[in-house]
């Protein structure tokens, strides 16, 4: 292991537990973070687990980062299918096979950093630095072991770097880095109507957006029956989810007339999407406490970038972010307020023109670039 000064050039490898591409956010936010420490210089390999993938597209073109790192695929016990069955042993089983294969692919290499989203990585290697995005429901000594003997921990919000220095991690060795977005993808020249033209979407109703995944804690459902108060005026659009979970949204929401659930499409239409929308909404729930306390959401981010008024729940994970001067909060997980709250939101537009104003502002601070500037100046402390 070397060790390195401000001069000299990183060498980096992330170590990522995850099938990539996949179709779920980790992956864009693992790529676009490679992306961004190679662009500051850092040469970068990222290693990820060689399994079964019925995504086949190649993960630079798929995610469109640049091909300023590498990907290097290593061997493992491909059981992941078989968690139906078997419950957590095969996850963990892959996971212990993938860390091992990266044991034995790095001994004898030269590199400054090891950089890992997987918290067993510190029961196989001595020199690392973690980032945190939640903590185990369970807090065991040995978690407490492998936070204390990393290098260095980077939460993704304020709430993590507390709860660790809650449970004995010193707060010198603590970096805040929530995630970021590609602020030049979101700039796009385009109004809304050129937009809705693009993507065949009705240009005389009020559109209301939601972008991501169908997930319970994400607050789909609550948003799908506040679209039931919203009129036949107002088109409720929900763009993303796996495709098991659109089919079930479907199944559940299908059938209402001012309700469109276009499934996933490519990250890069997501730009467009945004810039068609009237409003966009984040409906996080406050039922389980990844939504409450721990998430970082990419669309959050994304949304500010699009110039557009959001609509958000109120909660701590949210408000790290958002305030009442970017964005319009409502109570979680009540429908009709929500619905009334988008109301209120759509009548008011020179109002929703200076939050979203302010949002654009806002986000510059949020940038992938100068995110990993920041880890990487800390990993060099």
């Amino acid at each position: 292991m070397l060790s390195f000064g401000r001069k000299t050039r990183m060498k980096l490898i992330y170590l990522a537990n995850s099938r990539i591409p996949t179709e779920k956010a980790h992956g864009i936010q693992i790529m676009k973070t490679c992306e961004a420490f190679a662009d500051q210089g850092a040469e970068v390999v990222l290693l990820t687990p060689r399994r079964f993938n019925s995504v086949k597209d190649d993960p630079f073109v798929y995610y469109g980062v640049k091909r300023n790192f590498t990907i290097k695929k290593l061997p493992t016990l491909d059981l992941i299918f078989a968690d139906k069955l078997l419950g957590r042993f095969p996850f963990w089983l892959a996971t212990t096979t993938f860390l091992l294969a990266a044991k034995i692919y790095l001994a004898g290499k030269e590199y400054d950093a090891l950089y890992s989203r997987e918290q067993r990585a510190g029961r196989f290697f001595r020199n690392y630095h973690l980032e945190i995005h939640r903590l185990p429901a369970k807090i065991k000594s040995g978690h407490k072991k492998i936070w204390r003997q990393a290098k260095t921990l980077v939460t993704i919000n304020n709430y993590l770097k507390e709860k660790l220095i809650d449970e004995g991690v010193k707060a010198d060795k603590i970096l805040v880095a929530p995630d970021g977005v590609d602020l030049a993808k979101f700039d796009i020249a385009l109004t809304k109507q050129e937009a809705r033209a693009r993507l065949e979407l009705p240009e005389d109703k009020k559109i209301v957006l939601y972008a991501g995944h169908l997930y319970a804690w994400k607050g789909a459902d609550i948003l799908a029956q506040a679209a039931r108060e919203l009129g036949q005026d107002i088109l409720t659009v929900f763009v993303g989810g796996l495709e098991e979970d659109v089919k079930k949204f479907q199944e559940k929401y299908g059938d209402e007339e001012n309700i469109l659930i276009l499934g996933k499409k490519p990250h890069s239409q997501i730009p467009l999407y945004l810039k068609a929308a009237d409003v966009l909404v984040l409906p996080n729930s406050a039922q389980e406490e990844i939504s409450k306390f721990y998430t970082s959401p990419m669309k959050l981010f994304e949304y500010m970038a699009a110039d557009r008024p959001i609509v958000a729940s109120d909660l701590p994970s949210i408000r790290e972010i958002l305030n009442e001067e970017n964005a319009v909060l409502v109570v979680a997980d009540k429908s009709a307020e929500l619905a009334e709250t988008i109301k209120i939101a759509l009548r008011n537009e020179t109002a929703m023109v200076e939050v979203a104003n302010q949002a654009l502002e806002d986000i510059k601070k949020y940038d992938w670039a100068k995110r990993a500037r920041k880890i990487i100046d800390f990993l060099h402390r």
